[in-house]
């Protein structure tokens, strides 16, 4: 359905006589974008963009009344592909900027990330897709498993997910999996700034054969890499990301910190809030205040 959507743009943009750069300058996107929509690949078209293209080329509502076809798929193709090589990879190198990678999401995670987006057509479509997702998990409990190192940045901890009941799981889930034999967890925290994989999160599989492809992916595109020159440098990039994150005994402590000060039922209270509350109970009646610099005041002694 995307290259019959293809196809139509592509016709329809001949018959104006425009060009790609044209079409793409009177709907707002780079004519590269054009030349994707017409070849089928990359991200599927939106629907504010095919709006545009429906309007600019006089299509009398034709591309828009085929956008839901093109987007009937449980997963986009250019995703599958890349599942289809993860399934069979013994080395599986993420990092993940957004969100928890599918391989160790919780069931209610990965369902509060599947339910938005203008993609999902009802409640069964959306199972459909939790059920592929988790399904894919089964490979790190079967034999020939592959070693998972994942990269996780911290505001994949930080942002709630589904609400705190879910991310509270989710963490819980992380410490339990980084717990497995050939399961490695960093976190790349805020503090490191930037790095070579802002955009998007990054996949390095090695293969069988001892080969590697690489995977990059954004909010609605992603692209498989097979050439040995491009994968090295994503090689590349992610020992760079590897040497910025903490060490995977200090990443499990920062993981806990969130857990139990962002996700637990109760607020863990902070440092300066705990001296604060020491403070407090020591003055009442037999308490005794605390010097700044954290020694204890002595009492005056009564004079002989």
């Amino acid at each position: 359905m995307a290259a019959l959507f293809g196809t139509r743009v592509r016709r329809l943009r001949e018959a104006a006589g425009l060009t790609q750069t044209e079409v793409g300058a009177r709907t707002h996107v780079v004519g590269s974008r054009i030349t994707q929509i017409e070849r089928a690949t990359g991200a599927k078209p939106t629907l504010e963009l095919t709006r545009s293209l429906d309007r600019e080329l006089m299509a009398d509502d034709l591309l828009i009344d085929l956008l839901p076809f093109v987007h009937r798929e449980a997963f986009p193709d250019w995703s599958q592909a890349f599942i289809a090589y993860s399934a069979r990879a013994k080395v599986i190198r993420e990092y993940a900027s957004h969100a928890v990678p599918g391989l160790l999401q919780t069931p209610e995670y990965a369902r509060a990330l599947l339910s938005v987006g203008y993609s999902l057509r009802d409640a069964e479509h959306l199972e459909e897709r939790v059920t592929a997702r988790l399904g894919r998990q089964d490979r790190l409990t079967g034999p020939g498993r592959p070693h998972l190192w994942i990269i996780l940045d911290e505001a994949v901890l930080r942002r709630p997910v589904g609400g705190k009941a879910v991310m509270r799981g989710q963490l819980e889930k992380l410490l339990r999996m980084a717990e497995e034999p050939g399961v490695t967890i960093q976190v790349l925290p805020f503090d490191q700034g930037e790095h070579g994989s802002l955009g998007g999160s990054l996949t390095l599989l090695v293969m069988p054969d001892g080969s590697e492809v690489a995977y990059t992916e954004g909010a609605h595109s992603g692209q498989l890499t097979e050439e040995p020159d491009e994968v090295e440098r994503f090689v590349l990039t992610y020992d760079h990301l590897r040497a910025m994150a903490l060490p995977p005994l200090m990443s499990l402590a920062l993981i806990r910190s969130v857990l139990e000060a962002d996700y637990r039922g109760s607020r863990v209270p902070s440092r300066p809030d705990r001296r604060r509350l020491a403070q407090q109970q020591l003055q009442q009646p037999g308490g005794r205040q605390l010097r700044a610099g954290g020694g204890r005041i002595p009492r005056p002694r009564p004079r002989p």
